[in-house]
């Protein structure tokens, strides 16, 4: 069984109904170059906007000598306005957060702590980040997490979570245990394609046998 409509090569994944490519969206994968970040196949970006340089739009504090990365997974979804502040962090060891070694680098031996190793900012797979949603320097997003519109994310979200809110917080879980242990069983996104596609119609339908059965076949 093929899946057509799932092509990682492809700079825009989605096409208008005369057959145009939908220019707003894209693989992020396909047109970032940026040592600090890495993006996995089939993870899309939306902007109204144009776009020139997209690592600037998604990531814009995040330059190429910083200590950290953003790294995404597989299969995310990422709407307009989504901003990971990674590098973005101000000196906070001292009385004053004004970076004074930026401007003087004869300063910088007393802004060691700046260039320290950081945390990465990491984003599970299939996480689905709404509009406007800021990601603070750091930060760990879970497998399969919802992140609603204008949500401020400043601390890790467990997978398979629905953080809302300024500062974000979980709402809810989206499934129960059994339900979330059957799903990182079967780890969807690392599947081939043709496996991916025979499994749409589970994936879409929240059958709960389905997926079960699935599992055991895929899994055992």
């Amino acid at each position: 069984m093929s899946a057509p409509f799932l092509d990682a090569s492809r700079r825009h994944p989605l096409t208008n109904l005369n057959g145009e490519p939908h220019t707003q969206t894209v693989h992020l994968a396909r047109v970032i170059d940026h040592p600090n970040i890495e993006v996995g196949d089939f993870t899309y970006y939306n902007d109204f906007d144009p776009v020139e340089d997209y690592a600037a739009r998604i990531a814009p504090y995040l330059y190429a000598q910083a200590p950290e990365r953003l790294i995404i997974g597989r299969f995310c979804q990422i709407a307009h306005g989504v901003r990971f502040l990674a590098a973005a962090n101000h000196p906070m060891d001292g009385f004053s957060t004004y970076p004074f070694s930026m401007f003087d680098h004869g300063l910088m031996e007393h802004y060691t702590s700046m260039f320290a190793d950081k945390p990465d900012t990491r984003i599970g797979h299939d996480v689905w980040l709404g509009q406007d949603v800021k990601v603070m320097p750091g930060v760990t997003i879970g497998n399969g997490a919802v992140i609603g519109a204008g949500a401020v994310v400043a601390k890790d979200v467990p997978a398979w979570s629905v953080v809302v809110g300024n500062p974000g917080h979980v709402l809810r879980r989206r499934f129960s245990d059994a339900v979330i242990a059957r799903l990182d069983r079967l780890a969807w996104w690392d599947l081939p394609l043709d496996e991916i596609h025979r499994l749409v119609p589970v994936l879409a339908s929240g059958d709960e046998r389905a997926l079960e059965a699935e599992v055991a076949r895929l899994r055992s």
